[in-house]
This record gives C-alpha cells, structure tokens and sequence, in this order.
C-alpha cells in the first residue's frame, strides 16, 4: 500500500478509528496550525515547525508532540513510548471517542504553539559512533558493494539501518530485516527515504 498523500486518504485508508481520526482532526484544524502529510500520516505545523502528529493503531488512536516533553502535562496524559531513546516526542493515546476532549487538546497544542514561539526544543542527541549490529557487520563483510555504498550513505542513514536491525527481538526477524535492507543500501538509498520531502 502507498503511503497517502493527504489527511483525507489516511483517514479512509484507517480500519479502526475513522470517527476519532475526524474528530482529533477538527479539532486540531480549529487552530493556528496547518495539516500535512509527512512521514506517512497527518501531521501539523506552526510556521513550518511539526507541533503535532496523529495516527491510528490496532488499540488506540494518538497525538504526537513533537517537543512533548517540554509541555507542563497538567493532565498526566503524555507517555514517552521509547523510554531511554526519545528525548522530545510524547504521545497520548485515546481508546474510545468520549476521551477525545477539545478543550484538553486545545490548551496542548496551544502550549506547545508558544513553546515554538520562544524557540525552545530538545534536540536529538547522536552519539558520533554507530554501533552496527554484528548481522549487518557480517551481512557488510560478505558483500563488496554493499559495504561500499553502505560507507557512502550519511551517518544518519546509516544510523536508521543499524538500529532497525538492532531494534528487532528475534535472530529470525533481523534476518528478515537484512533481506529488506540490502538491496536499498546497494541502491543507495536510506531506509525512510520514502517518507522524507512529502
């Protein structure tokens, strides 16, 4: 499936949701941001900065804050879904439509509006080394052009590669991973790329 282009095809594209999804929407076009599509789903901005991204799960629909952390959370309602590894976004998930309360999402986004204003944010901290996963290290090794347009992508993209095969669980599905990852390292190409100038 193509990643959508507008708001309105992800909200179609959505199994559960659909409801919440036009809600949270509303919602949030009722303020002084403005709707995208990046990475995939909905995002909004404020002068060009992303404030706030929605999405649809299996169990939940959520708001992403891209500088959550740095809002007061007066309602204890922003989780950090990787602990240890996101410094800024926080999300908040809503299970059913009664959750979804304008004036709370509204005092939210009106907060982290005057965040960007004063130009506070976290940046993302990168280590100057990359640990490569030794899958991927062998995976290299045996592979010539590989390793070669592997050392010419940027540091991040490298980076993408080595923790999406780090990040996975089982031997099985790194396996998995590799398969998937290599021909785009031969071809030059970033693992988000897809997702990135939308």
């Amino acid at each position: 499936m193509k990643p959508p282009k507008t708001v309105d095809e992800y909200i179609e594209a959505s199994e559960h949701w659909q409801d919440e999804l036009i809600r949270l929407r509303k919602i949030l076009s009722s303020t002084d941001l403005q709707e995208t599509v990046k990475w995939g789903g909905p995002c909004y901005t404020f002068d060009g900065k992303n404030i706030v991204g929605m999405a649809a799960f299996k169990s939940y629909v959520g708001l992403w804050f891209f500088q959550g952390a740095l809002l007061a959370d007066k309602e204890k309602v922003l989780i950090n879904v990787q602990e240890g590894k996101t410094k800024a976004l926080r999300q908040w998930r809503f299970r059913s439509k009664k959750e979804i309360d304008a004036r709370r999402i509204k005092a939210y986004v009106n907060e982290a509006v005057d965040l960007q204003k004063q130009g506070l944010k976290i940046k993302a901290e990168r280590s100057k080394t990359i640990e490569i996963p030794p899958q991927l290290k062998q995976a290299l090794q045996r592979n010539k052009k590989a390793h070669s347009c592997f050392s010419q992508l940027a540091k991040g993209k490298q980076r993408e590669f080595a923790d999406y095969i780090a990040d996975a669980k089982r031997e099985e599905t790194k396996i998995q991973r590799l398969e998937k990852i290599l021909p785009m390292i031969k071809a030059g190409k970033g693992l988000n790329d897809k997702y990135r100038n939308r």
